[in-house]
Order: C-alpha cells, then sequence, then structure tokens
C-alpha cells in the first residue's frame, strides 16, 4: 500500500500548506453531530473526536464540535433526514448508510471489486466523483466533506466453513452496501443494521453471519466470541470513505476561515485514519488466530468467480432503474479506464 500513502500524503501537503489561520476571527460556534459509529470504537469511531480536537485546536476555541453517541439524537441509519431538516447539525458516517434515501449514496462510501484508496481518491478528486457527489447531497439540503478513509476490510465472520456457493444459500446475514445485493444473489438474505446492533443479533441468532470491518474494529466488536470462520478478501469494500454530512444553511453561515479549517482537519483525519489503519491489521489478526481460535481464510476462486458475475448482474440492474448509480458508474468506470494505463506501468505487480 505504498503507492497508496503516496498519493494520499501528497494531496494532503498541499492542503495543509495552504490552511486558514489558526484563529478564526468571531463569535464561538457550536456545531452538534451525530454519530453513526460510537466513539470508542477504533478509526471509524475515534476519528470524529480526532477531528473534532483538531478543528477546535486550529480554530483557537471558536469552533466547537459537540458529538453525540448513536440513536442519541437519531438511529445511524436516519441521519441523513435529520441533517436534511436541520434536526441535527451534522452527522459523520458513511454516505452507504444513507443508501435507503438513494442506493447511489454507497458509491461515495466503496465499490465492490473496486480500487484500493489511492485509485478511488484519484477518482472522487480528479475523475468526477466528487462533483456528482456534491451535486447528489445538494439536493438533500446536504454539504458533504471527505473526512475519513480505511483499508480493505474483510468479507465475513460465519460460524462454519463456506466450501461451495451452495453453503451460502439460506444464510442470514448483516451485509453493507452494494455488496449486499450481490450476496442477495447467491441465495444470502441480507439485512442492514447499524454497528452498535451486529453482535446483539449474531449472538441471539437474528442473524446467522455478518461483516462489518477491517481485524482492528471487529476484533473490537467481539464477533470472534460466535463465529471463528473470518473471511478474506473484503471484495466488497477495499476501501471505505467516511463523510461529514453539514446542513446546507449551517455550513453556509460558517465563516470561511471556519470551513477552511473544517477541511484541512478532515484532510488530517482522513491521512491519520489510513496510515493507523494499515500499521495495526496485522496485530488483530494475530490476537484472533493466537488467542481466539479464529480460523482465517480465503475465498476459493470459485466463490470469488461468483461473487463478481453477481456484481456485474448488480451493476446492470442498478444502471437501468437509477440516473444516479448510472452516472457514477459511467464515470467511475471511464476513469478506472484511463487509469489503467497508468496501474499497469507505473507499479510493481
Amino acid at each position: 500500500m505504498n503507492r497508496t500513502l503516496a498519493v494520499v500524503t501528497a494531496l494532503l501537503a498541499s492542503a495543509a500548506l495552504h490552511a486558514s489561520p489558526a484563529h478564526a476571527q468571531g463569535a464561538k460556534v457550536q456545531i452538534n453531530m451525530t454519530m453513526a459509529m460510537p466513539t470508542n470504537l477504533n478509526l471509524v469511531g475515534e476519528g470524529g473526536p480526532r477531528f473534532a480536537a483538531r478543528v477546535k485546536r486550529a480554530s483557537g476555541g471558536t469552533l466547537e464540535f459537540r458529538l453525540h453517541e448513536p440513536g442519541a439524537i437519531v438511529p445511524p441509519l436516519q441521519a441523513l433526514g435529520a441533517v436534511t431538516r436541520g434536526a441535527v447539525d451534522a452527522a459523520w458516517s458513511p454516505s452507504g448508510f444513507f443508501a435507503g434515501t438513494d442506493s447511489a449514496f454507497a458509491m461515495f462510501t466503496s465499490v465492490p471489486f473496486g480500487p484500493d484508496i489511492g485509485e478511488f481518491l484519484a477518482w472522487m478528486q480528479h475523475g468526477g466523483g466528487k462533483a456528482i457527489m456534491v451535486e447528489m447531497f445538494d439536493k438533500q439540503n446536504v454539504h458533504a466533506v471527505p473526512c475519513g478513509m480505511t483499508p480493505p476490510e474483510a468479507s465475513g465472520w460465519f460460524r462454519r466453513e463456506i466450501k461451495t456457493v451452495n453453503d451460502l444459500k439460506g444464510l442470514k446475514m448483516r451485509f453493507f452496501g452494494f455488496g449486499a445485493k450481490v450476496m442477495d444473489k447467491l441465495g444470502v438474505a441480507t439485512q442492514m443494521l447499524a454497528p452498535g446492533d451486529i453482535f446483539q443479533a449474531l449472538q441471539l441468532g437474528t442473524i446467522d453471519a455478518t461483516e462489518f470491518a477491517m481485524p482492528s474494529m471487529d476484533l473490537k466488536l467481539g464477533f470472534h466470541q460466535i463465529a471463528k470462520y473470518y473471511y478474506f478478501p473484503g471484495w466488497h469494500q477495499q476501501t471505505s470513505m467516511l463523510v461529514i454530512s453539514f446542513n446546507k444553511q449551517k455550513w453556509n453561515a460558517l465563516s470561511d476561515a471556519h470551513k477552511a479549517i473544517i477541511e484541512n482537519a478532515c484532510g488530517d483525519t482522513l491521512l491519520e485514519m489510513i496510515t493507523e489503519g494499515e500499521a495495526t491489521q496485522w496485530k488483530a489478526m494475530k490476537e484472533m488466530r493466537e488467542k481466539h481460535g479464529v480460523k482465517i481464510m480465503r475465498w476459493s476462486p470459485e466463490i470469488m468467480k461468483a461473487l463478481e458475475k453477481a456484481w456485474g448482474e448488480v451493476v446492470a440492474e442498478e444502471a437501468a432503474k437509477n440516473p444516479n448509480f448510472k452516472r457514477l458508474w459511467d464515470s467511475y468506470s471511464k476513469f478506472r479506464a484511463e487509469y489503467k494505463l497508468w496501474r499497469d506501468y507505473g507499479y510493481l505487480r
């Protein structure tokens, strides 16, 4: 992943050189932000308080984020509507949690069988992805700022070994984003659950299996206590982006200095999440295997082929029924096809 870090570091170094003045002028401003992830959850949860601390320090205390744990104001999957209405000022969340409003929002979090962090960010920032994201959020009365990024995820915890595609049929499984539509095609009954609801559902047997995140986060949530087969690679999320979604009126009322502080703090937080994520996964995997008896597995070539075929079917269906998805997919596919020349020659394979 050295190439990923090089891309991200270069992007963020430029932003840092143009950072806003440390102390923003004007009266103190407070922003109430609902969290989709608990703040004690490493990476995606801890990123929120770290971001808020950066903002407070850079603004000299004139801009402060007040963080609310998931469900304290609004359930995580309903956060977009709350921000749209102004019931809360902002939300810290993957935009894929807003897929109930428009399935295309999931594209701004991750794309099944998609690129790593560097290529994904390149498409978002310079290939047209961000422009479509801004337009889609604007229609929801929301301004979104990319504020976090994570490395590849695992693709699932299972109580038993999955040897063939037939072994997936009939399983009840928590799954995220477009990956859920892929699993549905292979006979899995998927449902979307917020992070705080997954363990209990798995423990009670409401679901038979689950995916959530990467090893360091999954270890903390304790899924290994119930399921011992842990599958890789995370074909559905080779990288994942988080955003802060601001109520448009709240964002527009901020000074230019405060807006710049937020954008720069998000850049720093994004970089920190990538580097910490890359540095800590092997430790968690080692602990799982050596202390908890987890069997770390790779999907067979046959199952991977079936998953990729099903993803192609999902793409065709979504493009036919959702104009926003089609626009995004066309933009994304065009960029990847052009980027391929650089990817094939520029990097070791």
